[in-house]
This record gives C-alpha cells, structure tokens and sequence, in this order.
C-alpha cells in the first residue's frame, strides 16, 4: 500500500490513542519526594508535580520494583559517612501509663 492509504486503512482498525503524554519521571520524582518529605496525602500534592494518581501509581510501582532501595544503596555507597541520622518517634510505643507518669511519682514539671 501507498503510505497515504496505509495511514487511512490503519485508522479504521486501531483506535486513536485517548492517553495524555507520558509525565516526566524527575517532575514525577520530586512529586514523590515532596509528598514523602512533607507527609501529604497524595491528593494534597502540588500540580505541578502531575496529578496525583500519577505521582501514587508510580511510586508504587517503583517501590515494588525495588528501584527507591536501588537508589538509596547508590546514594550511601557514594558517602560513606552518614551526616544526618533519623529517627521517626511515631513508631516507638510508650507504656499506656506514661503520659500519667509525672502526677504518679511526684515529680514537679516545669
């Protein structure tokens, strides 16, 4: 076939594509960083990062492919000394009776 009649004859068999562009993986990237480091729901992301189902279903895809862990092991193989160490409290369980724990011993706050 002539190219033009192959164009024409194709568009009759395969739908036209509905997706939008593909967004950027760094744009993507720091969407991700900036929703992690910030402690956002991914609905609250800025739009300038892509929307936000983008931003989610490429970090779950990334992190199941393993590619954050792949990231982090060349980022700490390239310094070997850690500057920065933390720690995130939100996961250290404290006694039920800790927070009463001043009232019950006597000790004078500030």
């Amino acid at each position: 076939m002539a190219d033009g009649r192959a164009d024409g004859a194709s568009a009759a068999f395969f739908p036209k594509s509905h997706g939008k562009p593909r967004v950027d993986d760094r744009r993507v990237l720091s969407g991700i960083i900036f929703v992690n480091r910030n402690g956002l729901r991914w609905r609250d992301a800025p739009r300038e990062y892509g929307p936000h189902k983008t931003l989610y279903n490429r970090w779950k895809r990334w992190g199941d492919m393993g590619i954050f862990m792949r990231m982090m092991d060349g980022l700490a193989a390239q310094k070997a000394e850690p500057r920065t160490i933390m720690i995130d409290a939100t996961y250290l369980k404290a006694h039920r009776t800790a927070s009463s724990l001043r009232l019950k011993k006597g000790i004078q706050g500030d």
